[in-house]
């Protein structure tokens, strides 16, 4: 007998219908394939096979979020924690062939935790020039008794040369002034009062604190183990790219890369090994289409973790 949803819970599901239906609109890529084609489109196949038919300088920005070193599970498909150098081996299989596609004034961004940031920073400083490590709390997860809470994440952003794209004022965020300025003339100064209270724009640093992970009351939250949010991926492609631009991701998984890129009005494209994780990515691009918000970005701001009820 099949479960019912707690009222409250937006979790999206995939129907056996639907995946026959969207099993059709997925896309392949071959040697003799028309890489224009396939704009905005996910792709169904193994991301090591599948890069190096991808041409060369092709890609304005980069994000992924590929296996990290640990056992996980991701629906039928399964990874093991490699030897520290083995996991290097294997960033090293797919991480230069990144830095070819990837046009001379692109950017990339690779998500890590702790325990693999270190391999990932030290594969990327050989084919890239790594800017910065932006660490994210992760709000969410179980505590430990013995060590600290995991509690965060890591992405790391490089480019292909000094000549790339950063739209600082795109991804500023909306913070509460705890002590507003005011002039001699008694006037706000680098801050605005609003009814949720006083707010500035403040410029985006590496520590964000305002992230939260998607969970079963959010619409975008899926069944996929590793999600990200959409606000996460909204702050790399606004800042990295602009409308127009080609966004790809190797490792899709739940769809988000190629989701927040389509609400921006940027083009994507995208693989994902697992049939499944394509197809709901796929239902996630065409609700898109009818609902372009993201939670935590409103009237262009990001805005704080719970702004509402800071007053």
């Amino acid at each position: 007998m099949t479960q019912k949803k707690a009222p409250y819970n937006r979790t999206l599901e995939l129907s056996e219908e639907e995946l026959v239906l969207y099993r059709k609109e997925l896309a392949s890529l071959a040697k003799d394939s028309s890489w224009a084609g396939l704009v905005n489109k996910v792709i169904h196949q193994d991301a090591f096979e599948t890069i190096k038919y991808i041409p060369d300088a092709s890609v304005d920005l980069i994000i992924t979020d590929p296996p990290y070193n640990m056992a996980k599970t991701f629906n039928k498909s399964k990874f093991k924690k490699r030897s520290d150098g083995d996991y290097e081996d294997w960033l090293n299989i797919w991480i230069p062939e990144l830095a070819r596609i990837l046009k001379d004034d692109g950017s990339i961004y690779i998500c890590s935790e702790w325990q693999s940031s270190y391999a990932i920073h030290k594969v990327m400083n050989e084919h890239f020039i790594v800017r910065n490590r932006i660490t994210w709390e992760r709000e969410k997860g179980r505590g430990a008794k013995t060590n600290w809470k995991n509690n965060s994440e890591d992405i790391w952003f490089a480019t292909k040369s000094d000549d790339y794209v950063f739209n600082v004022d795109a991804v500023k965020l909306k913070r509460r002034v705890i002590a507003p300025y005011r002039n001699d003339k008694g006037e706000a100064k680098d801050w605005d009062e609003t009814e949720d209270g006083k707010f500035r724009l403040t410029f985006p640093s590496n520590l964000w604190t305002d992230i939260s992970v998607p969970f079963w009351s959010m619409p975008e939250n899926t069944e996929h183990p590793t999600q990200k949010p959409e606000k996460l991926v909204a702050k790399l492609i606004l800042a990295s790219s602009n409308e127009g631009q080609l966004v790809f991701d190797p490792f899709l998984g739940s769809g988000t890369t190629a989701v927040v890129a389509k609400k921006l009005k940027r083009n994507f494209t995208a693989i994902e090994l697992d049939e499944r994780f394509a197809c709901i990515s796929l239902k996630r691009l065409k609700q898109a289409e009818e609902n372009s918000k993201i939670q935590g970005f409103e009237n262009g701001e990001f805005l704080e973790r719970n702004h509402k009820l800071l007053r």
